[in-house]
């Protein structure tokens, strides 16, 4: 079919599509279709889909998914998302990630999250990002961690924290960090603390502080 006779389909139409219908829709059939069509899809369409298909969705249809549309993408579509359809991801979509496609993410991927979508995303969704892609956080999304995802980092990711990211930490979230996770603080990172965030350590985590993390303070 024509792609405008594709984009032609009504939502009832679009929705009985059956699977391997739409395994065959080209790339140009799939980026033609409607927005409204996209919202139509069930999930099994979605999860269907052909990762080529899914790395041609427009900014305009990837904001239309659902978030039961986008928890049904299998890892292989979510890896196939280029980074500027990841920043289009709504923050609602985003939360909705489940663990396994989090972990699927790639490092260009979480370096395009926006800083709303970080602080949408659930502890369980921070503790599950591999320490690569942690590291290619900008500063500004990690300082955008709520304290509770702050201290749901876990410590192989707190060591993966640039010495930028630390720095860049504010003082509430400093004083959120369990005593683990600053005595895994490297130390050139326990050096770069601003001082709001050295005055913010709370009794417990300086005295969880290793000697050469003490030696490091400025």
């Amino acid at each position: 079919l024509p792609v405008n006779s594709v984009a032609a389909l009504t939502t009832a139409q679009t929705a009985a599509l059956t699977t391997a219908q739409v395994v065959a829709l080209t790339t140009a059939q799939v980026a033609g279709l409607k927005t409204t069509q996209v919202a139509a899809l069930t999930t099994a369409q979605v999860a269907a889909m052909e990762t080529a298909d899914i790395g041609a969705l427009t900014s305009a249809q990837l904001v239309a998914l659902t978030t039961a549309q986008v928890a049904a993408l299998t890892t292989a579509q979510v890896a196939a998302l280029k980074p500027t359809q990841i920043s289009a991801l709504e923050t609602a979509d985003v939360a909705a990630l489940t663990t396994a496609q989090v972990v699927a993410l790639t490092t260009s991927q979480v370096a395009a999250l926006t800083t709303a979508q970080v602080a949408a995303l659930t502890t369980t969704q921070v503790a599950a990002i591999e320490t690569a892609d942690i590291a290619a956080l900008t500063v500004a999304s990690v300082a955008a961690l709520t304290t509770a995802q702050t201290a749901a980092l876990t410590t192989a990711q707190v060591v993966a924290l640039t010495t930028a990211q630390v720095a860049g930490l504010k003082p509430a979230q400093v004083a959120a960090l369990t005593t683990t996770q600053v005595a895994a603080l490297q130390a050139a990172d326990v050096a770069a603390l601003t001082t709001a965030s050295v005055v913010a350590l709370t009794t417990a985590q300086v005295a969880a502080l290793t000697t050469a993390q003490v030696a490091a303070l400025t």
